[in-house]
């Protein structure tokens, strides 16, 4: 954990907002020279609190318009079925994230497709025929309520 001031947050609520601000602009915003302000930056790098900057893309404007959380159950919770369906979740664009979850299932992914039918085409090539799976249970969003990339610090 990384310890930050009020001019920290004000820095990483601007740059969670648009990563694309230049130092010198973010500056002129907070109140803050230059020079400090990407000292500061820096630091949120080198401590790895900035992990990487990205681009948001639009899911639907992109042809993804079908999202799906899928909770998964393995067979066995063996070190080596884990790191092979873990290897496989990594190796595919589609799953957006992926955690281990408490209760009676192991995982839960975050899926987009183009359509239901490239969501079961995956599901079907690439997991049910495994033998390392137990079951998947898919649950299909009909709506974005919220969604957000900006942690509450």
């Amino acid at each position: 954990m990384i310890d930050l001031d009020l001019l920290d947050i004000k820095i990483l609520s601007l740059l969670q907002k648009d990563a694309s601000l230049s130092t010198a602009e973010i500056a002129a915003t907070i109140g803050l020279s230059q020079s400090p302000c990407w000292r500061r930056i820096k630091r949120f790098r080198d401590e790895g609190l900035i992990r990487k900057e990205v681009c948001l893309l639009d899911p639907k404007i992109a042809g993804l318009g079908v999202t799906v959380f899928a909770t998964v159950t393995l067979v066995q919770h063996s070190k080596e079925q884990v790191r092979q369906f873990e290897d496989i979740v990594d190796r595919r664009p589609e799953i957006m994230e992926c955690y281990t979850i408490t209760g009676n299932r192991d995982y839960l992914l975050r899926i987009v497709a183009k359509d239901i039918e490239a969501y079961d085409r995956m599901l079907t090539e690439q997991f049910l025929h495994l033998p390392i799976i137990n079951s998947v249970n898919s649950r299909f969003a009909l709506r974005n309520v919220k969604y957000s990339t900006e942690l509450p610090i």
